[in-house]
């Protein structure tokens, strides 16, 4: 059995390509078997529309073409942070037959430098080509900024070429130094897609408007993969059922405006909403919409995103009759089947295996000694922070390697033994996939934080999609805790961000194993940052999207939970105010403030605190 794993490894690190970059290759020992363009509308199986079905949606483009009929733009601008840089990404439909350029300086009137950078792309289903050109994205580029001085503002241009319209003059500001002590603050969210989201949406410009430095994404992007949710029929065990009439919603809050919207004749009660799912009924363009529906956010600001389980493939599971199972293993439109049985190989090539994610971002993985988008650090003012992958790359990990799909005498899975979100592993294996410590990214998160330098960045922040704790109690936060918690409480990691579960939760400070560390309590909205005791733990996945809001009863509330919001979607700021203290706030999406955290820590005398 261990040959096989040793195998199997090997097969999904070849499959990675190169850690440092994870390039998002996918097996194809089996072939796809589904419809070219799998298309979640019955009535209208068409890329584009011929008005009949749902309708498909747009977003503004980053660049406004300077003709009506362009042949290529510039769809998607988003920025992120490098070490001492800035790493400026933007989208395509088409190339650009050069490498490509973006004109910079210090001031707005005299951009006097030229920087050129690479182009990456992959095969999407479907390519721009079938795609208006406004809201397709195919080529996606990147140049890089070296040498910056932090804090500083800078100015920018992309430059035209091959039919694109050169961007207007926009601007950034780069990180502060670590160890600056000039206040700061974060949006922090995850799990937002684009129903649900409009107050969220409209709280994070506001937030901007407030100098934010950046926004900081924890997983769950657009729920592109929720795609086939309008023709899912509603079930008793599925919270939302739309209908036009009498919608239900999970959390009592009120129904928003867009699901009272008549469906379209011939539309079915579905699990979606009045667009058939959560932006479009194509996977691509569920992607293509939500990025151009942020690019007032990602041209302004870094958005420092992290990897979620919806971002693995173009489906988590099957519905009611087992149409999809039907649909992408069958290409049979519209009819069901005794059993589920999707597998990796369900999916077309160019949605397995994180690709759209891994193309649509570029995080400092490669510059910090992690591993693409998936994980990565970055120093801001009094700060170090830490993103860590929640989804792969760790024993037990909720998207798994086919190394635990083998049976024995195996180096390589059936399909009918995978599972459809089979991802990873994008860094290396050095022994059992079952052993944390052989694992790339545990030896990155111990000798990152090891290298924190407490004197300027006395903080430590980290986050991963998935919670470790929380009162909606799950078999991966016992994996997760097992794989990093140790690690973070002996280097003494203030608090740990996530998402995953739709609601706000805030926790009280925990020790190993759930343990309350009451002495780090000073009320119910005041702790002390007990270093290396316990840490603050923040789940904050109500920014907004299809699947609504998760639920509890309350007498299911566990005691580890100091506050818990069913209700509301919304943001988190976090806001650093010196060495000594920060502030959490939820933001609710009316603007409303629904809780609030201070988080004190208190300065150290001969190694103890005082």
């Amino acid at each position: 059995m261990k040959s096989s794993v040793t195998s199997a490894t090997a097969l999904l690190l070849a499959l990675a390509g190169s850690p440092a970059a994870a390039a998002p290759v996918v097996d194809t020992a089996y072939p796809y078997t589904g419809p070219d363009v799998p298309v979640g509308d019955w009535v209208d199986p068409t890329v584009n529309g011929n008005g009949k079905g749902f309708p498909r949606l747009v977003e503004p483009p980053a660049v406004r073409p300077a003709t009506a009929n362009p042949t290529n733009n510039i769809n998607v601008i988003s920025l992120s942070y490098l070490p001492k840089g800035i790493n400026i990404h933007f989208q395509t439909p088409f190339g650009l037959g050069v490498a490509p350029s973006v004109r910079w300086g210090t001031r707005k009137d005299k951009l006097d430098k030229e920087a050129t950078g690479t182009t990456h792309t992959y095969d999407r289903t479907p390519p721009c080509s079938q795609v208006v050109v406004t809201q397709c994205s195919q080529f996606f580029h990147e140049v890089q900024l070296h040498d910056l001085k932090p804090g500083t503002t800078y100015y920018y241009q992309i430059q035209a070429a091959n039919g694109t319209t050169a961007s207007d003059v926009l601007s950034f500001s780069t990180a502060r130094a670590a160890g600056d002590d000039t206040p700061f603050t974060v949006a922090v969210l995850a799990d937002m897609g684009y129903t649900n989201a409009g107050g969220t949406y409209k709280q994070l410009l506001d937030v901007l408007h407030q100098d934010a430095a950046f926004v900081w994404h924890g997983g769950d992007i657009s729920y592109a993969d929720d795609w086939y949710s309008g023709i899912l029929p509603c079930e008793d065990d599925w919270p939302v059922c739309y209908n036009g009439s009498s919608t239900s919603l999970p959390g009592g809050g009120p129904i928003p405006d867009e699901y009272k919207v008549p469906l379209p004749a011939g539309e079915i009660a579905n699990q979606g909403g009045p667009q058939g799912g959560d932006m479009s009924v194509l996977y691509e363009s569920n992607w293509d919409l939500w990025q151009q529906w942020l690019n007032n956010v990602t041209k302004q600001v870094p958005y420092m995103v992290l990897p979620g389980n919806h971002e693995a493939a173009c489906a988590e599971f099957d519905g009611p009759g087992n149409i999809l199972t039907a649909y992408l293993n069958d290409n049979e439109k519209n009819t069901t089947v005794p059993k589920s049985n999707l597998t990796y190989y369900s999916c077309p090539p160019s949605q397995r295996n994180y690709t759209a994610f891994q193309h649509r971002f570029r995080m400092p993985g490669a510059e910090t000694g992690g591993v693409g988008n998936f994980w990565y650090s970055f120093d801001y003012g009094l700060v170090h922070f830490v993103a860590i992958d929640g989804e792969t790359d760790y024993a037990g990990s909720p998207e798994w390697p086919f190394a635990q799909d083998l049976k024995k005498g195996e180096t390589h899975p059936t399909p009918e033994e995978t599972f459809v979100t089979d991802s990873g592993p994008f860094g290396a294996v050095d022994g059992d996939y079952n052993d944390n410590k052989a694992y790339q990214q545990y030896k990155w998160l111990a000798a990152d934080l090891a290298s924190v330098d407490r004197k300027k960045t006395p903080w430590v922040i980290a986050m991963s999609h998935r919670p470790m704790y929380s009162s909606e109690v799950s078999s991966y936060q016992q994996k997760i805790r097992t794989a990093f918690e140790g690690l973070m409480l002996q280097y003494g990691v203030d608090a740990y961000l996530s998402g995953h579960i739709h609601w706000y939760e805030r926790l009280w400070p925990l020790g190993a194993n759930g343990t309350i560390d009451r002495a780090a309590i000073v009320d119910k909205h005041t702790y002390i940052a007990n270093t290396g005791k316990s840490i603050t733990h923040l789940i904050n996945g109500m920014a907004g999207n299809i699947e609504s809001h998760s639920t509890l009863d309350q007498s299911k509330i566990l005691n580890i939970t100091a506050v818990l919001d069913q209700e509301h979607y919304g943001l988190n700021k976090l806001t650093v105010h010196n060495a000594s203290v920060l502030t959490w706030t939820f933001v609710r999406g009316d603007g409303s403030v629904g809780d609030e955290l201070t988080l004190i820590k208190k300065k150290k005398c001969k190694g103890k605190q005082h």
